[in-house]
């Protein structure tokens, strides 16, 4: 089984952003040097031959430059999927209207009525919902939830059923870090795909070069950068991808999650930036996270020595970009965790209350009354989501030290740290009331 320590001895990760500057390289369809939106819903044929072959799968955007219907395949969504494959070194990708869209429309397209599944317990709560509630009411497919830090326990769970072994590289909101490479070995000598989902972690992680055969994202989140996008992503092998768009049983194109090619052109414009962003904000959260950790506060981050898959992560991360943009801090209980996130939105304009995150403005979130709240709660137990665990997307918008001086100031009206000395007159850092 492969361990971090082999990774080590073996290095194998690439900076995805060298492959992704060689595959951006192109023309728009008039010489711009950004892509063109095609807004067309459907495409023309040149002769009725064509139209017959596009029906039969012998021709397409790789066969002969085709496209048949937008839900199938449009050129300027094509474009952008082409990138995210790009980013996360697949053969090939496709962009859905959400990241709900890319984790449904995946699950669906490797399982049948009947079918079982094997998933981190700590995972998105929307997530949650569709493996524990919506799959087995609806298509008759099963989840077992484990702890996906116990391989012992994965692979305990795996069933004659079995099709599928799913986690998120990052836990949301756990931050626990899923063992890639391990879980790629328990899953092929198995027989079954690993499907990761890298939201939190583009361009950090890279699933796929450690052995997964199926990453799925939110591009809502970092890679959409601005919150203003819903959008998704399925990044994997040419026939997974093809088979995803099959017009008898593709789960893609038959329900019909599709991008507007408008998002598409938009998202893409981020894509060249994504990895400044992703350096600021694992460079502020970990600086966060140190100073947080110091004043004696209970704070997660992957970056700290002290967090339980540090060492894994660091073997298998590309250190370019940090470890993350996310943090938490658990207060204990919910009142608390709301006390402090009000006087940081109202009282100190440090960020939003909000839940999503990725966002150029540090947003925050209660975790089991939000994100997580689909979860019962003995299951958010099982998965170590507290009460007052707060989740932070640490923004780049100001000063890190007048971030970090609005942090401290709310902690300290709330009696969790000592009042600091200060060099300015109190209360600077406060909006007026």
């Amino acid at each position: 089984m492969t361990t971090p320590r082999d990774v080590i001895k073996h290095p194998k990760i690439k900076n995805p952003v060298e492959t992704l500057a060689n595959t951006r390289h192109e023309f728009g369809e008039h010489g711009g040097v950004n892509m063109s939106i095609e807004a067309s819903t459907t495409f023309t044929a040149m002769h009725p031959n064509v139209l017959t072959e596009m029906f039969h799968g012998e021709r397409g955007p790789d066969q002969g430059g085709c496209y048949l219907y937008g839900r199938h395949f449009n050129p300027t969504v094509y474009n952008l999927s082409r990138q995210l494959a790009a980013l996360e070194g697949t053969e090939a990708a496709y962009c859905t209207a959400s990241g709900m869209a890319a984790i449904a429309g995946t699950l669906f397209q490797l399982c049948n009525s009947g079918d079982h599944i094997v998933s981190a317990n700590t995972v998105y709560g929307g997530t949650y919902a569709l493996l524990n509630d919506f799959l087995p009411a609806k298509a008759g497919i099963t989840t077992t939830l484990v702890d996906i830090t116990d391989l012992a326990a994965v692979e305990a769970a795996i069933t004659p059923r079995t099709r599928v072994i799913y986690a998120e590289s990052i836990a949301n909101p756990t931050l626990r870090v899923a063992d890639i490479p391990a879980l790629a070995d328990i899953a092929h000598r198995h027989g079954l795909k690993l499907v990761i989902d890298n939201t939190f972690s583009p361009l950090i992680l890279s699933p796929k070069q450690l052995g997964a055969d199926i990453v799925v994202h939110s591009m809502t989140k970092f890679i959409g950068g601005a919150s203003d996008h819903i959008a998704g992503a399925i990044c994997a092998d040419k026939a997974f991808i093809l088979e995803l768009m099959d017009l008898h049983q593709g789960s893609l194109m038959l329900l019909g999650p599709t991008m507007d090619p408008q998002v598409a052109f938009n998202i893409n414009l981020r894509i060249a930036h994504l990895p400044l962003r992703m350096a600021e904000h694992g460079r502020r959260a970990q600086a966060f996270a140190e100073r947080l950790q110091e004043l004696g506060l209970a704070v997660t981050y992957p970056g700290l020595p002290e967090h339980p898959d540090h060492e894994m992560i660091t073997a298998l991360h590309c250190a370019d970009y940090g470890f993350g943009g996310i943090l938490t801090l658990d207060l204990g209980t919910e009142e608390l965790a709301d006390q402090l996130m009000d006087m940081l939105q109202n009282d100190y304009r440090f960020g939003y209350m909000a839940v999503s995150l990725g966002y150029f403005d540090t947003l925050m979130s209660c975790s089991g009354s939000t994100t997580s709240s689909e979860m019962t709660d003995e299951d958010k137990q099982a998965a170590g989501i507290s009460p007052g665990l707060v989740r932070m997307s640490v923004g780049f918008t100001g000063t890190t030290e007048q971030r970090w001086r609005q942090l401290r100031g709310a902690l300290e009206r709330l009696g969790f740290v000592n009042a600091a000395p200060r060099s300015g007159p109190v209360g600077t850092e406060r909006i007026a009331s």
